[in-house]
């Protein structure tokens, strides 16, 4: 299932699976050795390469677009994620196409919706973006984007789906943190080596009802799922 050493215990502590006092330390012990031994244990470990480059008082061109509206300028009741609603959104590329997905994290509750787009336009994001919110049911007030141009016709989006947008600060991804580390996950199933040409809905769909049923640590081991709908 891909669950981290972590998560295992946290979700079968509180299942009350296991009398024993095992931590996750153990689990990393045991695959560490099953490596040493030729095993493969260690390749479903997320894995994490992402190099970050500082940047000193650089001119930033991203996302200059008019009227749009800095994250500061949210309701700060968002910041305590105490009410469901309020998203975040991103895209995630592969290798060789223009071929993309477009991630929307419920910021209270970590669950995800993944939806498949040919290409990065706006045209085509808004068309999936919209597609996604009005398929879904789901309670949707705010969205928080990044800089990316693909978000520029974002009024559209506003006019269908009665959604308000708001901007990070270029080059502060913490600011959309939540996102950043469900993108994360999803290259467990979607590495970036990988074109997404031949990527269905259906994969997408699946791919994100597995981390809507993965236990979380955040939420004392209990699921996006089970902190959305209350089951």
């Amino acid at each position: 299932m891909r669950f981290s050493p972590e998560q295992i215990i946290g979700f079968t502590r509180r299942l009350k699976l296991i009398t024993h006092n095992m931590s996750h330390e153990t689990i990393y012990q045991y695959i560490w050795r099953d490596k040493r031994n030729g095993g493969s244990l260690w390749t479903y470990l997320r894995q994490s390469s992402k190099q970050r480059r500082k940047r000193y008082n650089a001119y930033d061109s991203r996302g200059r677009l008019a009227e749009k509206r800095h994250i500061s300028e949210r309701s700060s009741i968002i910041e305590t994620r105490t009410t469901k609603g309020h998203w975040e959104i991103d895209t995630v590329h592969g290798r060789g196409s223009n071929h993309c997905i477009v991630t929307l994290l419920e910021r209270k509750t970590g669950y995800v919706l993944i939806g498949k787009s040919k290409d990065k336009s706006t045209a085509s994001v808004n068309k999936r973006i919209i597609s996604m919110i009005n398929k879904s049911a789901l309670i949707f007030k705010t969205i928080t984007a990044d800089n990316g141009t693909e978000f520029h016709q974002y009024k559209k989006v506003e006019k269908a789906c009665g959604v308000r947008f708001y901007f990070a600060t270029p080059y502060h991804s913490w600011e959309r943190g939540s996102n950043e580390n469900v993108n994360g996950l999803i290259r467990q199933y979607l590495p970036k080596i990988e074109s997404m040409s031949n990527m269905t809905q259906q994969q997408c769909n699946r791919i994100s009802d597995i981390l809507n049923t993965r236990p979380r640590k955040r939420y004392d081991y209990k699921t996006p799922k089970e902190m959305y709908f209350g089951i």
